[in-house]
């Protein structure tokens, strides 16, 4: 149940991964979170589709580990993880956004 989103194209600037896919998840305004903290936050307060920006984050901070902010624009995903990325991190992370809106595998 629920939809794949498709990955367009990442992009590791630095220690920064950008990952464009194919449908919108946050406005143009853009949503950053700088740990899960305050992810969680919004996650708690916020009406079930205004979170989703954060509850993708928040899963993003749950299991990569050493992630430390994520921005969410339109259909871009901008992760920082000052040690790096690793092909094995790269591919968690679009498995991850990919996969956000699928309830079943």
């Amino acid at each position: 149940m629920g939809q794949t989103i498709e990955i367009n194209r990442t992009a590791l600037v630095g220690n920064t991964l950008v990952v464009d896919t194919d449908r919108s998840l946050a406005g143009q305004d853009g949503e950053s979170y700088n740990g899960p903290e305050s992810a969680r936050r919004v996650v708690d307060h916020a009406r079930r589709a205004a979170a989703f920006p954060a509850r993708l984050a928040l899963r993003i901070f749950e299991e990569i580990p050493g992630v430390d902010h994520v921005h969410v624009m339109s259909n871009v995903v901008t992760l920082r993880r000052p040690e790096g990325w690793s092909e094995e991190t790269i591919d968690r992370a679009r498995e991850l956004i990919s996969g956000f809106f699928r309830f079943y595998r």
